[in-house]
């Protein structure tokens, strides 16, 4: 028995109940980033009970508050940044010390395009984020933290993603009820990835930001298995 992707059955429901060809279009490109149905589960479990509270001021804020920039906290010899290139680059070349990644491409997930890495002039094409950003855990919680616990948090791969420069420069410190990845397909993974980090450092939510968060869970295309033929 052939196998139907999830895009079809997606688009079958939004003919269903007339949503119209933009429906179409992002449940397909949804579809590139299926997730599974427990991940899922888990998304939704840890977005109730994340708190929703009101912003608190971004007075003391700065990016000196999260430690030393890309520092080695899991001392593998090598900085964060050279950590998640290493991780997030295919087909890399790096330097004799094996830390410094020289080039690479990048399946990048806010644009959905494919970059290619070169260091040096424009290495800033290629930049990590942070998912939720430093900015954002200050007003959320990170303020009340320990230096030491903010230098872990500004350095968790968990929170890091190798990214499209402009793409993350246009996102800057917003958090997900102002700003979300262009690449629509890949809004599911996002917000789950958002919920995870917020859950994992009790960091709470605006309102509008959980109403984003869940407006994204509610389009997520959750991944199907085969039938055997």
């Amino acid at each position: 028995m052939r196998r139907v992707w999830p895009w079809v059955v997606v688009l079958a429901l939004c003919v269903a109940v007339g949503a119209g060809a933009p429906a179409w279009t992002d449940a397909r490109t949804a579809a590139r980033y299926p997730v599974a149905a427990k991940d899922l589960a888990d998304g939704r479990e840890d977005l109730r009970r994340l708190q929703v509270r009101e912003r608190a001021s971004s007075d003391g804020y700065s990016r000196e508050a999260f430690g030393q920039a890309w520092a080695d906290v899991d001392r593998n010899g090598c900085d964060t940044r050279n950590d998640v290139l290493a991780r997030d680059l295919v087909a890399q070349r790096t330097q004799d010390d094996d830390c410094t990644v020289l080039a690479g491409t990048l399946d990048e997930p806010y644009t959905g395009t494919r970059e290619t890495f070169v260091r040096g002039p424009d290495s800033a094409d290629v930049q990590i984020d942070h998912v939720v950003a430093l900015a954002d855990a200050w007003e959320t919680g990170a303020q009340q933290w320990s230096p030491q616990k903010r230098l872990a948090f500004a350095n968790d791969p968990a929170n890091l993603l190798a990214v499209d420069g402009p793409a993350n420069q246009d996102k800057g410190a917003a958090d997900a009820a102002t700003w979300l990845p262009p690449n629509k397909g890949y809004r599911c993974i996002y917000a789950l990835r958002q919920i995870r980090v917020k859950a994992a450092y009790g960091l709470w939510v605006t309102a509008a930001e959980h109403d984003s968060l869940d407006r994204e869970l509610g389009r997520c295309v959750v991944a199907t298995t085969a039938t055997p033929p």
